[in-house]
């Protein structure tokens, strides 16, 4: 063999090697968020199952039997309640479905209130990340679970797993990644994919982003409490409205034979379609009110 041809043997070889070495290493890192997605295992068992579609639907970590005694509970009361005022199957079948249907819209109701709670807490937690980067000259990871250790609870489990990663793997793309995944925040993401790049490649304007992250985190905070507390008369009246179709259904039975033209099977229809009626009232001024989310631009 002429040294020619080992020469260029050893290019090809040389070509080949690098190429695997760059594309294993932006495999890696391009599947780092989609790996730790789908890193638990799919579930199996019915609270697995449940688990899963509880923290889709936006609930929160609500246990099993919390949830479906809830559901029993309001359903049984409101069918009774229904029937005793009605004096029908088809009104108390559909009371109780709609007050059953309540649970999902407050245990939802419920984590929106402790997650905007804990959003709160993000300039501090961004404060404190400058500090330890800038005044005290610790490396990003020890910055990042340094605060992490002071953070709501709401989010500990989330710090928790990432640093468990980090000190398994010391591998911070992959750390960020599970860290985004599991607080599920635009504002995490941000903060998730500026240490990133900090810690990958360096750079003296870490500090300027973070204070750039902390100014968008007040003012988004000061004007999503602006907008809750201008709705705050608009809540109360809805929830009072609910009062109006008890209070006339009440009068109405105690006018004439109010209460047997209830057991009729028109007035059996017309208490469906109220009862129908105040539900999609319901359900469609709460998307009118509802606040608009940020979306997640580095998920």
């Amino acid at each position: 063999m002429t040294p020619t041809t080992l020469a260029a043997l050893a290019a090809v070889l040389a070509a080949t090697g690098g190429y695997l070495v760059y594309s294993s290493i932006d495999t890696a890192r391009a599947g780092a968020v989609a790996e730790a997605e789908s890193a638990a295992v799919p579930p199996r068992s019915p609270d697995e199952r449940f688990r899963l579609w509880a923290s889709r639907a936006g609930l929160g970590t609500v246990r099993p039997v919390e949830f479906a005694a809830a559901v029993v509970t309001l359903f049984v009361v409101g069918g009774l309640a229904a029937y005793a005022l009605f004096g029908g199957v088809i009104p108390a079948l559909a009371t109780g479905a709609a007050l059953a249907s309540s649970p999902v819209a407050t245990y939802r109701a419920r984590r929106r209130v402790r997650v905007a709670e804990a959003a709160e807490a993000w300039p501090r937690v961004l404060e404190e990340l400058r500090l330890e980067i800038g005044s005290l000259g610790r490396s990003v990871p020890q910055a990042l679970f340094g605060a992490g250790r002071r953070v709501p609870e709401e989010w500990k489990p989330a710090f928790s797993a990432a640093e468990r990663e980090w000190l398994l793997t010391t591998d911070f793309a992959r750390t960020a990644a599970i860290l985004k995944a599991s607080l599920a925040d635009p504002t995490a993401d941000a903060i998730c994919e500026t240490l990133l790049v900090a810690h990958e490649v360096g750079g003296a304007d870490v500090d300027a982003r973070l204070a750039d992250l902390i100014d968008d985190r007040v003012l988004d905070l000061q004007g999503r409490k602006d907008a809750v507390s201008r709705q705050a008369g608009l809540r109360f009246a809805r929830r009072f409205v609910l009062i109006v179709p008890v209070g006339m259904a009440a009068a109405g039975m105690a006018i004439g034979t109010g209460r047997a033209a209830y057991g009729s099977t028109g007035g059996q229809l017309a208490v469906l379609v109220a009862v129908a009626s105040v539900v999609l009232c319901w359900l469609w001024s709460s998307r009118l009110m509802q606040l608009p989310e940020e979306p997640r631009v580095f998920r």
